[in-house]
Order: C-alpha cells, then sequence, then structure tokens
C-alpha cells in the first residue's frame, strides 16, 4: 500500500506538476554545485567587488594560479563569469547580477 497521510491525491498531483524534470533539476544541481567549494565563492565575492584578472585574485586570495585558472574555468563553464581580453591579459567578471543577488541572499541568511 502506497497511501498518503497527510495530503489528498489531487493535492499530490498539484505538487507533482509544478516539481522541477528531472533535466532542470540536474541543472540546478549542477549550478548550487559552483557555491558549494569556498575558492569559487571568494573568487565570485571578489569579482562582485571589481574586475579582475587571474594574478590580481591569486595575489588577493592569496592562492596559486593554478587553483584559480581551474576554478574560472569552473565558473566560467557554467556561464557565471565571462572575461575580456586586455593584451595578453584576460579581465574576468561576474556575467549576471542574478549571482550577486544569490550571494548577497545566503550571506544575509547565514548571518
Amino acid at each position: 500500500m502506497n497511501k498518503l497521510i497527510r495530503i489528498s491525491e489531487r493535492n499530490k498531483f498539484e505538487v507533482q506538476q509544478l516539481l522541477p524534470n528531472d533535466s532542470c533539476a540536474n541543472r540546478l544541481a549542477l549550478y548550487f554545485q559552483n557555491f558549494s567549494d569556498s575558492t569559487r565563492i571568494k573568487i565570485l565575492s571578489a569579482l562582485s567587488i571589481k574586475d579582475l584578472c587571474v594574478n590580481d585574485l591569486s595575489k588577493i586570495l592569496k592562492t596559486n594560479q593554478t587553483t584559480i585558472s581551474h576554478q574560472l574555468k569552473t565558473l566560467k563553464d557554467q556561464e557565471l563569469v565571462e572575461y575580456r581580453r586586455e593584451g595578453k591579459v584576460l579581465i574576468y567578471r561576474i556575467k549576471s547580477p542574478s549571482v550577486n543577488d544569490l550571494m548577497m541572499y545566503a550571506v544575509r541568511e547565514i548571518r
């Protein structure tokens, strides 16, 4: 027997209709994984203040450039950051203001 305890079949149907499909749920999980690494959080935080290159991020965060570059690639692949070229230097920035909004919401919630 697979009986519902607290909701009706109609309410169960309504909830099921509003749930994200598997593809959307997987994309959401992948998106939120970007916020599960402290280095990526620090990079996004720094970029929310100012557009920066890898070298500057490395100095500010006291982390080696290889780590910064790797994390930036992850963030770029997930379309959270983008860059522009200035000569030989790539300057990174947050791609969408919604990333800042999400991070600020989270900061307010954990305080």
